[in-house]
């Protein structure tokens, strides 16, 4: 495969460049400060002055074809302001869809979008967006590709929109201390616009880019007459204040910590520093999050962590300037995470998460080309505290140690295709004190980074990418026993040959690397292949992402696809995939391909189905630290279909349904409608149910006596596995209420139910088996099942028992938050929040009625209000 990449990336140099910049120029005019009233009339007279820019073109629905409303688009400016205005005529202007909501929610208004390439990179830009009911939306796009948005974005800006016989139009107010630009006295941005208007389905760009083709702001227009403007110094203090009350019922009486109250009040601020004109200083002093949505609820049986999104501003950001293209070294939410040190008593009241005590990033990008991003984190110790019945005394427990967290990435662009070269660095620090049970749990120290590439041919037509990184943790010889055992590597796997377990290490190291090739445009085929390893001893978990390491994977995929409408699709596309893998004893860990087929219909539906199939292999992850066993020959197949997204009524469906040869299954059906019954509201259920069958549910390892030992015994072990059913219902709802673009509420709820049943338990058979020994059928084995549901298993003369695992577990979580904005980059919160579960050992089948019956259950109700005050240092 390496000569394969290199020969056709020698071919490649050959072809001639496509994708070039468009020669499309608009010009901003100078005006005298305070010549324009900000009401979207556009009836100053500089605007009736003004030149415009026009002729747009469609992407959709007829590609390539001439706008059928027309845009007529201008550009002014002061020494602090950059103004936009644009009249969009409509034949028919009562058709014009404008639904209130807050900032940065579009749905299906009408709009207007205005993209500025402000370095003239042609690689990343910022785009401005407001609708025709005066919404403002507004992202970064870190590369160069439309659909990769950043809407972390959150600049001070100002629109308005006016609505009339022909048509509508908007008035842009846009501060240049709020944008990064080079100081030079002529300056040339680069430039791009879209009109869309759901209903006509019609997407229209002033620089149009073919859909078989890619790159964005390589290949805008330009705009010029910008002179005698300079970056701002762009200081920006943003103080806040805070208060919250928690209030359960779902407390003992008897607990010294809790009487069903809690009270709290907290302030802090956040910093904004401009260095220069190109990189810009943030700072989060004692940072609050009260407003920030509640992951959803889950019940994991597998062995691996769940990884949920990041949702806290500060941290979503400019993160994209943080993260390279290799491995995940960066994961956001390890920063504030809730502690993991243990605290035992009768009584114990513990943190949920550990405090950040400040927080800092530097980002930006040079006028060389070189971009940068740097952030500084450092979370306080946190004490659980813990009361003691027997001895009538309260005692602290440290739960957390002082930790300092460090990521550094710098990224080069070059070339005459903006390709890329990057690096990554990242460091965890965490200071024990005298706390012994911390140093055993936790790595002290975790330093991870790697360089990576991604070089683009023929106008980014052909990518050829790659990364290479390493890892090391260090600390007590405990807990990198820990991370040895852990289920990203089981180095205590009795049949691997490659590694083992030393319990006397204090350090452990490992490596990453990646190398794929792929054609991205084009007018039908694309395709792509690759192929990455990480090495048995690579652990990014204290600061970065990774669910599994000692892993060698290969793939390849093909896709022929269809851009131009037809009699039956408007597009389509059909793809082929294919995957294998090793672990570095080189056992075959996986084989899987599949086919799937996406449409694009005449109506502006679209639908997509597809199947996946993979054969035996041993895997060595199943039993969980033991022998390898073989897994089932599997298969999956999955439809889905929806509506056009521009209907005031939105829906969409996707059901799965996967089978193995032993007689596993599993199905699931989930879904969303959106209605929009005023031009404020909007109402949205996600429903989702799931049934499965598993058969190979793993329980526990258990040692065995040495006069049980049989033929084909696995190692003095026995590796227990049942079967599940197992059934989840869940829904969330989403009502949004806008009374004008600044002030809204918002409301998430979920209910959320699963239950599990086992049964028929037995032990792997032998290694690398695929078969069990069912207790009290096989193996000359007795089960008795007692009262309360546990398992007694008597094989000759060992007896053991195994408990109850049947569950089910209801949750409730709820958000509402009133938001407004009321003054430009302050904001008033108003938070409620619930959260309320139960569980209980039943494993009976959920259904409607439990979903009703979460909404009693036991829990808390969190109250919190909070103001920011958006303070700019002249």
């Amino acid at each position: 495969m390496p000569l394969f990449l290199a020969i056709s990336c020698l071919l490649l140099l050959a072809l001639p460049a496509s994708g070039e910049r468009s020669s499309m120029t608009a010009n901003a005019v100078r005006i005298e400060p305070h010549a324009i009233e900000l009401d979207g009339r556009l009836d100053d007279p500089v605007w009736i002055e003004a030149p415009s820019v026009a002729g747009f073109t469609q992407r959709d629905p007829a590609e390539g074809d001439p706008s059928m409303e027309h845009t007529e688009i201008s550009f002014l400016y002061d020494d602090e302001y950059l103004y936009v205005g644009a009249r969009l005529h409509k034949s028919k202007a009562n058709d014009i869809r404008a639904t209130v909501s807050r900032r940065d929610r579009s749905g299906n208004s009408e709009r207007i979008i205005v993209t500025l390439d402000t370095y003239n990179n042609r690689r990343t830009s910022y785009s401005f967006c407001v609708t025709a009911s005066g919404v403002r939306v507004d992202y970064y796009h870190p590369g160069d590709s439309e659909g990769n948005r950043e809407y972390s974005y959150d600049p001070v800006w100002e629109a308005r929109t006016e609505q009339g016989e022909n048509g509508w139009t908007a008035e842009m107010k846009i501060p240049f201390s709020q944008l990064r630009f080079q100081d030079v006295e002529e300056q040339v941005w680069g430039l791009n616009m879209n009109r869309y208007t759901p209903s006509i389905n019609e997407d229209s760009y002033w620089v149009y880019i073919p859909k078989e083709e890619t790159g964005w702001s390589s290949r805008f227009g330009t705009l010029e007459g910008l002179s005698g403007i300079r970056p701002s110094q762009r200081i920006e203090l943003q103080p806040y204040f805070a208060s919250d009350a928690t209030f359960t019922n779902d407390f003992d009486e008897d607990d010294p910590f809790e009487d069903g109250t809690d009270f709290d009040g907290r302030a802090g601020a956040d910093l904004k520093v401009g260095l220069g004109p190109n990189l810009t200083l943030e700072a989060a002093f004692n940072p609050d999050f009260g407003q920030v949505e509640a992951d959803p609820a889950e019940v994991n049986l597998s062995a691996f962590e769940t990884f949920f999104d990041e949702k806290r501003p500060f941290f979503i950001e400019g993160s994209r300037l943080l993260q390279g293209n290799g491995a995940n070294y960066f994961y956001s939410r390890r920063i504030g995470a809730r502690p993991r040190g243990n605290a035992d008593g009768d009584f114990v009241s513990r943190p949920d998460n550990a405090t950040i005590l400040g927080s800092a990033k530097m980002t930006g990008r040079l006028a060389s080309g070189l971009s940068v991003g740097v952030l500084t984190a450092v979370t306080s110790r946190e004490y659980a505290d813990v009361y003691t019945e027997s001895t009538d005394t309260f005692s602290k427990i440290k739960v957390a140690p002082l930790t300092t967290y460090n990521v550094g990435r710098l990224e080069h662009e070059f070339g005459e295709h903006q390709s890329t070269v990057g690096v990554t660095m990242t460091a965890m620090a965490r200071d024990f004190g005298e706390t012994e049970e911390l140093r055993e749990l936790l790595n002290e120290r975790a330093y991870a980074g790697g360089g990576d590439w991604r070089v683009r041919f023929n106008g980014g037509q052909y990518l050829l990418g790659g990364d290479v990184g390493f890892s090391h943790i260090a600390g007590d010889s405990t807990a990198i026993l820990r991370a040895q055992r852990s289920s990203r590597r089981y180095f205590q796997r009795p049949d691997a040959d490659y590694v083992e377990v030393d319990s006397s290490r204090t350090t452990m190291s490992g490596y990453a690397s990646s190398l794929w090739f792929e054609r991205n445009a084009g007018d039908h085929w694309l395709w792509g292949l690759g192929g990455a390893a990480e090495s048995p001893g690579f652990e990014i978990n204290d600061i970065g992402r990774l669910s599994q390491g000692d892993d060698i994977d290969t793939w390849a995929n093909a896709r022929y696809r269809e851009t131009k409408p037809g009699a039956i699709f408007r597009n389509y596309s059909l793809a082929l995939f294919g995957n294998a893998a090793w672990n570095h004893g080189w056992q075959r860990q996986r084989v899987s391909g599949s086919f799937e087929l996406n449409g694009g219909w005449r109506n502006f539906w679209s639908s997509w189905a597809g199947i996946w199939y993979a054969p035996r292999y041993k895997a060595d992850d199943w039993t969980r630290g033991g022998p390898l066993m073989e897994t089932l020959d599997v298969y999956n197949v999955w439809f889905g279909t929806q509506n056009n997204f521009a209907n005031d009524t939105f829906w969409y469906m996707n059901t799965n349904y996967t089978r193995d040869e032993l007689g596993t299954w599993n199905y699931n059906i989930s879904g969303q409608v959106t209605v929009k019954p005023g031009t404020r509201w909007e109402i949205s259920a996600s429903p989702r149910y799931s049934r499965m069958s598993d058969g190979r549910q793993f329980i526990a390892t258990e040692a065995r006596d040495a006069g049980s030992l049989r033929p084909g015994d696995t190692f003095g072990n026995r590796y227990i596995f049942s079967w599940i059913n197992r059934t989840t219902l869940a829904t969330t709802f989403r009502l949004n209420y806008s009374l004008t673009p600044d002030l809204s509420l918002e409301v998430y709820a979920e209910p959320f139910v699963t239950s599990g049943h086992f049964y028929d338990y037995g032990e792997l058979e032998a290694p690398g088996a695929r078969t069990l020994i069912t207790y009290g059928e096989e193996g000359g084995t007795e089960l008795q099942i007692l009262e309360d549901g546990s398992r007694v298993v008597t094989d000759g003369e060992e007896e053991f028992t195994l408990d109850n695992d049947d569950f089910n577990f209801l949750s409730f979580r709820s958000n509402f938050v009133l938001r407004w904005e009321w003054r430009r980059g302050s904001t008033f919160f108003l938070v409620w929040q619930q959260n309320r579960s139960d569980f209980f050992e039943e494993g009976s089948r959920v259904g409607g009625q439990d979903l009703v019956d979460t909404f009693s259950a036991e829990g808390e109700n969190f109250l919190a209000a909070k103001v920011t005050y958006w303070i700019p240092v002249p």
